[in-house]
């Protein structure tokens, strides 16, 4: 049989394929739900949601909070795991997260701001959650969270336990908060060391090791460190070793003594198939497009043409966003990240304007027919139904609220000028090869050289400046697929930068005006 013959039948094996691991991994995930009852809920109008083991006596509560940018999907596993094992959970999103419609009011990186806002509502949600079982209560935070469990059980002893997962709180102290556990990725390595540290302000003057128990749970002196393997700040969370120490610690500290192993279903595997699944589906269906150029579209840059617009947005950029106004949304950081992509796009779009008696294709607006933009939103509803439903569902809040669909419109002002003048420039016959992943990279770098001109400010985006990497890497697949299919590279452009708006625009911290 000959390769053209066999190669719609490998394409129909491998969409089988995609499909038998996305209903494979729907399966195994709600599979964790098994045995648990899980009730929505407002705490004094903060969205909640209520995990209780099924068939049996509710007894300790604990109160799960996510971290910067997150909600309280992505505190799932936590949930899932305690409530399985007999223990209530309750999970909410922050002031400004998630499905929260209420803005997070006051300076992030104030104690009396944001940070005493975020500390009362873990009170509002704990003193709700000391109602459902038989009072005793323990808490966990990832990440920013972290630091407000922390602040809130130091100041309350009717805390039992409190695990901070990839911490950073300088409110640790020899003696508070009680019962703590720290639980951080091998792969955060500023963070194992806070780890060791805070362990070591009880132990003193010994060295505390990993996996070692200092003190005693019953006096409400113990303290450990753990390290999950082959995690990192954001996988931590979906570790099976994640999930083990925390409930080891909370049996220990509320003496439940298990005739077997608890049941602990890791729920990142499944995740991550479906992710891959969906993945390889789009590649399957990638050949569906219409062509739409002949010979493909694009600039056609070669490197010693490509290079200037490679470089000269990528310093340029973030100098004059220092004297440019970058405050005019209601989002943490994100109306800065805006403009970054709508002045860096600009700036490419002048180099290509630049280059366009050189070699290469001139970049028009007759490239944006009408059989583009379909394309486009042809592939934009395949994001939201095999992308924004799944992360929503299992990963973290990813449908927009009224109040986050403006932000959306307004992040994909500047995302369309980024993406469209940077697919025209890494695009078209004779272009450089690797250019598409240069031109990543040197977006990358242009944010780490923005976060270092105005740390204070820009802090936060070193936090996110490794998803947006992440971003690019899984948006540039499905571009190459576009583009190989297509040839027209502001397919992939318009779809693409829709993608980011909307990844901004509903998970970036709402803020009080």
């Amino acid at each position: 049989m000959t390769a053209a013959r066999l190669r719609p039948i490998v394409a129909m094996l491998l969409a089988l394929l995609a499909l038998a691991a996305i209903g494979l991994s729907l399966l195994k995930l709600h599979a964790t739900e098994t045995g648990v009852t899980i009730e929505p809920a407002i705490i004094a109008e903060t969205p909640a949601t209520i995990f209780r083991p099924e068939g049996r006596a509710l007894g300790p509560v604990v109160v799960i909070a996510h971290g910067f940018a997150g909600s309280q999907q992505l505190m799932q596993s936590f949930a899932l795991a305690f409530a399985r094992n007999g223990y209530g959970a309750v999970t909410f999103d922050f002031l400004g997260h998630g499905r929260n419609p209420a803005p997070l009011a006051g300076s992030i990186t104030e104690e009396q701001g944001a940070t005493r806002a975020l500390v009362d509502e873990t009170a509002e949600v704990a003193a709700h959650a000391k109602t459902l079982g038989d009072g005793r209560l323990a808490v966990l935070g990832h990440s920013m969270a972290s630091d407000i469990v922390v602040r809130f059980a130091a100041a309350r002893p009717d805390v039992a336990a409190t695990i901070a997962v990839s911490m950073f709180s300088p409110e640790v102290t020899a003696d508070a908060p009680r019962n703590l556990l720290v639980i951080v990725g091998e792969w955060e390595g500023m963070l194992k060391r806070e780890a060791l540290r805070v362990v070591e302000l009880a132990t003193a003057p010994a060295a505390a090791e990993p996996g070692v128990t200092y003190g005693d749970p019953s006096a409400g002196t113990a303290r450990r460190a753990a390290f999950s393997p082959n995690v990192e700040h954001a996988s931590v969370l979906f570790s099976q070793a994640s999930l083990r120490e925390a409930f080891g610690w909370l049996d220990a500290v509320f003496a439940v003594e298990r005739q077997e192993p608890p049941m602990i279903a890791g729920r990142g595997p499944w995740i991550m198939l479906l992710i891959a699944g969906c993945t390889l589906l789009a590649r399957q269906l990638t050949p569906m497009l219409p062509r739409l150029a002949e010979p493909p579209a694009g600039a056609g840059l070669r490197w010693r043409r490509l290079w200037p617009a490679l470089l000269v947005p990528a310093i340029a950029t973030p100098l004059l966003l220092r004297v440019l106004p970058t405050h005019f949304l209601p989002v943490l950081v994100g109306d800065y990240l805006a403009m970054h992509f709508l002045v860096y796009g600009l700036l490419t779009a002048l180099c290509l304007r630049w280059q366009r008696r050189g070699e290469g294709q001139r970049f028009g607006q007759s490239a944006l027919s009408p059989a583009t933009i379909g394309a486009a939103l042809a592939v934009a509803a395949f994001y939201l139904a095999a992308l924004v439903w799944p992360i929503d569902s299992f990963m973290t809040s990813f449908v927009p609220t009224p109040a986050r669909a403006a932000l959306v419109l307004a992040m994909l002002v500047g995302t369309l000028a980024y993406f469209l003048a940077d697919e025209w420039a890494t695009r078209g016959p004779g272009s450089a090869r690797f250019a598409y992943a240069a031109s990543k990279l040197a977006f990358v770098v242009s944010l780490a050289f923005a976060v270092a001109l105005d740390f204070e400010r820009l802090f936060f985006l070193i936090i996110i400046v490794p998803v947006i990497a992440l971003f690019f890497l899984v948006f540039g697949a499905f571009s190459a697929w576009i583009h190989r299919a297509t040839g027209q590279p502001l397919v992939a452009a318009l779809a693409n930068a829709l993608a980011f708006a909307w990844a901004i625009g509903v998970t970036f911290p709402l803020l009080a005006g």
